[in-house]
């Protein structure tokens, strides 16, 4: 949120500069984003006096100007209709930057005449909307001064943060109270001129008392709708807010000056009374931005006898507004309902000043002020007779009352903190203390009457605070966390004693594994959108009330975010990705802790060797996940190679799987270790992701721990005689799997044979139609003494036999 410094101190009164203003603001939780002065980039502009005007040779439109700015005359070309000798306005010389052309002024030839700058409107600075002529100053004005000193244009803007929490700082005079309260200064009274009201309210009332509990209103007759007065533009444009007219930058300055959103509509265009309703299933509004929203029946709306004019709380419509032309208006202050604006937002996909306010709590206690201040200004500016007020429904005024006991600042905050200057705190905070009011009303003999733990009432404008631990946080924060001492933890004697979890450690290894392999670790959101979940067979956990709808659904794989992060890489330029995350799955069951890879491009660039660059394949992926789960301490060996289920299986997210170029590793036929392989072509469309993309994700939580032996590893110690390899090949049907040939030879002989496996897989030429030919190396390793020729011939009729019970047959 911006503001001026001159607009602070209209609410603070205070004598500190604006360093210590700065440094305050961000010491008690409002972080500055930036400082800036709106003045700067008009410095080179300076007031200047038309000397003289005459018509250009060439064109009727065009003037040739003596212009002095304080250097003597210059030769300007300028068109703008009241450019007359004797007039002062605002010049930009050769160099100058102007922001309403975004041009940077030269000296230039016009129709065969130099012109050296020109002489500006206030649309081509930025300050208005007024293009008709040049700027028009008064006759006094000093020749030559830089104009933002002589409009006052040098006044710091200061850009505050302000956390979704602090809905009462969404206003000027929020920041201010806090200020106050950090002892910056008094905050000054809340005033506004009287004024009398005349003839029965207008007629309004809400019939949707969930979505907005109180509709006030009250009418002005015989306004006048021009420009707003300086000092208000001079704020607003300030702040990047562009002036419109009187009544509507009547209601901007005030949501901005004290937090309070309020509309004004036009009288004359609506038909009957206004009423606070939910919407009917497919109306329309056409809102001030020009664009038309459909609305459903859980959306709050203002309408009359004839249509919606307002989504309630968010934005106006545009045929109800406010013109040059209007005369009588009515002007709302409402308080709608925090979470029905969120989500009716959220639907719409629609933001405003407004919306940002109402779904984080205005005050609702604030109606009556608010819609009186308003109505004074209208009178100040506008003219007319204001009626009386129309108020329908109660805004929620509960009492809040908090037993506080102060010991908790040190408690639970770390810092020890007077009662005295606690109590003092909460009060310039705007709470109340038992009897005791404000913090002008405390004193040491009324505080003494309060025994116990504190009775805290909390302030109407403070949604945000619930309990205890939220007074020690206000307090805390005005004393300045960084008052707050460092204290370490006590330490335990003797040695440290390990503190990860057997979980932490095998992440840990797992991640090394993944870097050494030289993969990139990527972090990216748990929450996706319904778009990028649904290939991954949707969330099983979907959020009520998103900050986005890109960030709705809990994620059931990290796939997606690898995908999203896969594309925008891709597409800068990047030749070889290849990323990994470890993070949570969220199914319906529980979290699951998951590693996700993602390989996409070159798995190998072109060279001089190869010839063109060689892409990922599922067996890429197929190495990663078994070296991922080998690092992982998963037993490798005794893994078998298995189908992905497709969804309807009961397989999870199988139907992201190409078929038949992916798989499962799984210890048994139920638990699934990994997975592995080629994405679904489908699924690569959602992700805007050109070629093939192999993948793996490592179900970490599946891995069986490894057995308690203590922390001694056994001496390794090498076999005494030396291994004995012999090949087989064997026919086999072409719907084998060599994983399962392999390991019917291996279990041939469990004690002799130590490993096996392919080294070559044939069809073609002298293999039969639907089959294959397997070529299988196995290591024995004799233990005692070394194999005879007969022990290794038993041996191998056990492999020929094992292989024949999967229908494979030995080539001779």
């Amino acid at each position: 949120m911006k503001f001026t410094l001159s607009w602070l101190k209209q609410h603070l009164e205070t004598t500190a500069t604006l360093d210590q203003i700065v440094e305050a603001l961000t010491r008690i939780g409002l972080e500055v984003e930036g400082v800036e002065n709106p003045g700067e980039k008009l410095a080179a502009f300076k007031i200047a006096k038309v000397l003289s005007a005459e018509r250009h040779p060439q064109a009727d439109k065009l003037q040739i100007l003596s212009v002095d700015a304080g250097n003597g005359p210059l030769q300007v070309v300028c068109g703008a209709p009241n450019a007359r000798a004797g007039l002062v306005g605002v010049f930009g010389a050769p160099g100058a930057y102007v922001p309403g052309l975004e041009v940077t002024l030269k000296l230039a030839s016009i129709r065969g005449v130099e012109s050296n700058g020109m002489m500006c409107s206030t649309r081509e600075l930025e300050l208005g909307e007024d293009h008709d002529g040049i700027i028009e100053l008064p006759e006094d004005a000093p020749i030559g001064t830089p104009y933002p000193d002589y409009a006052g244009l040098t006044d710091p803007v200061i850009d505050v943060a302000i956390t979704p929490n602090r809905q009462d700082c969404m206003g000027v005079r929020g920041i201010a109270r806090d200020l106050a309260a950090a002892g910056l200064g008094t905050l000054t009274p809340l005033t506004f001129d009287a004024f009398t009201s005349e003839g029965a309210g207008p007629d309004v009332r809400t019939d949707d008392t969930a979505g907005c509990p109180a509709f006030f209103a009250q009418t002005v007759t015989g306004v006048t709708n021009g420009e707003s007065p300086e000092w208000m533009r001079r704020s607003l444009i300030a702040i990047g807010q562009k002036p419109i007219s009187a009544l509507v930058d009547i209601t901007n300055y005030l949501m901005i000056d004290l937090g309070r959103p309020l509309h004004v509509y036009d009288r004359a265009k609506l038909s009957g009374g206004l009423v606070a309703r939910k919407a009917k299933h497919g109306e329309q509004v056409v809102a001030l931005n020009g664009k038309t929203y459909t609305l459903d029946a859980t959306m709050t709306v203002i309408a009359d006898d004839a249509a919606v004019h307002d989504i309630g709380g968010i934005m106006g419509g545009e045929h109800s507004g406010v013109s040059a032309d209007t005369t009588d208006v009515l002007i709302e202050c409402a308080y709608f309902d925090p979470d029905h604006i969120a989500r009716t937002g959220q639907k719409l996909t629609l933001t405003s000043d407004a919306r940002s306010r109402f779904e984080r709590g205005v005050d609702p206690a604030f109606l009556d002020d608010g819609l009186a201040i308003a109505t004074a200004l209208v009178l100040h500016i506008c003219g007319g007779t204001a009626s009386d007020v129309t108020r329908s429904g109660e805004p929620p005024l509960e009492p809040r009352v908090i037993h506080y006991d102060p010991r908790l600042s040190a408690d639970l905050g770390g810092l020890h903190v007077a009662p005295e200057r606690q109590a003092r705190t909460l009060l310039s905070l705007g709470f109340t203390i038992g009897a005791i009011q404000s913090a002008d009303a405390f004193s040491d003999a009324l505080f003494s009457t309060i025994e116990g733990k504190w009775p805290v009432t909390i302030p109407s404008w403070r949604r945000d605070v619930d309990g205890p631990a939220d007074l020690v946080e206000e307090v805390v924060r005005i004393e300045g966390i960084d008052n707050i001492p460092s204290t370490p933890l006590p330490r335990m004697p003797g040695v440290a004693k390990p503190t990860a979890t057997p979980e932490q450690k095998l992440e840990r290894r797992a991640r090394r594994a993944a870097a050494a392999r030289g993969l990139d670790e990527a972090v990216t959101w748990s929450f996706l959108s319904e778009t990028e979940a649904a290939p991954f067979g949707g969330g099983a956990w979907t959020l009520a009330n998103p900050i986005s709808e890109d960030l709705k659904v809990m994620r059931p794989s990290l796939l997606p975010g690898l995908l999203a992060a896969t594309g925008r890489n891709l597409k800068r330029g990047q030749q070889s990705v290849r990323l990994f995350e470890i993070g949570r799955r969220y199914l319906a069951d529980a979290e699951r802790a998951t590693l996700g890879v993602v390989l996409a491009g070159d798995r190998r660039p072109r060279g001089w060797r190869d010839g063109k660059a060689a892409t990922f394949d599922a067996y890429d992926a197929k190495a990663e996940a078994l070296a991922l789960l080998a690092a992982s301490g998963a037993p490798v060996d005794n893994l078998q190679v298995m189908p992905v289920l497709s969804a309807a299986e009961g397989g999870e997210a199988g139907d992201a799987w190409h078929p038949g170029q992916s798989g499962t590793l799984r210890l048994g036929p139920k638990t699934v270790l990994a997975s592995f392989g080629m994405l679904h072509p489908s699924v690569l469309k959602a992700f805007d992701l050109d070629g093939a993309v192999a993948a793996v994700e490592v179900y970490l939580d599946a891995i069986p721990p490894k057995r308690a032996t203590g922390f001694a590893r056994p001496a390794y110690t090498p076999p005494a005689l030396q291994a004995v390899r012999r090949d087989f090949a064997f026919l086999v049907p072409a719907a084998l799997a060599t994983d399962t040939l392999v390991r019917a030879v291996k279990g041939a002989d469990k004690v002799a044979i130590v490993s096996a496996r392919v080294f070559d897989v044939f069809t073609g030429q002298g293999v039969e139609e639907g089959h294959k030919s397997v070529a299988v190396e196995i290591v024995l390793q004799p233990t005692a003494k070394s194999f005879t020729d007969e022990e290794i011939k038993a041996i191998a009729d056990k492999v020929v036999a094992a292989a024949a019970k999967q229908g494979a047959t030995l080539r001779v």
